[in-house]
């Protein structure tokens, strides 16, 4: 990898962390930015649907099961748009989740890169598998 996709890859993170503060959701602020040919062409974080309420977590604070996530958000977004993820970078602020994953890998998104390592990371295992290009940001390098 270049110095300059180094450079790139820090400053989307970062805008991806800022995009986080959008979400609603009070356990896990997640946000997403889709990159191709260093625009972006769309963006997510995670919260509740459309027209729905702007609360994700129930009275046990749990994660309401409608609750989506950022990358599903920033995808289905693109869908709705011109323009295509295919051979776009992803830019989450936490690993994707195997169901995130398996959007990812469908949509023709070629590189993803994670701030966070979520406990479980079936998801991460998954894009590997497909040949997306995955790397882990850690904190320090931003």
């Amino acid at each position: 990898m270049t110095e300059k996709q180094k450079l790139l890859d820090n400053r989307y993170m970062r805008m991806a962390r800022i995009w986080a503060e959008n979400s609603y959701c009070e356990r896990r602020k997640v946000g997403a930015l889709l990159v191709k040919n260093k625009m972006i062409i769309s963006d997510g974080y995670n919260g509740t649907p459309s027209g729905f309420e702007n609360k994700c977590e129930d009275e046990n604070n749990v994660s309401k099961p409608y609750v989506l996530h950022a990358e599903a958000n920033a995808i289905t977004k693109v869908a709705r748009s011109h323009n295509s993820s295919d051979g776009a970078t992803l830019y989450v602020t936490a690993s994707p989740c195997i169901e995130c994953s398996k959007l990812i890998i469908q949509s023709g998104i070629k590189r993803v890169i994670y701030g966070e390592e979520y406990r479980v990371m079936d998801g991460v295992e998954l894009l590997k598998r497909a040949g997306i290009e995955v790397h882990f940001l850690q904190n320090s390098e931003i």
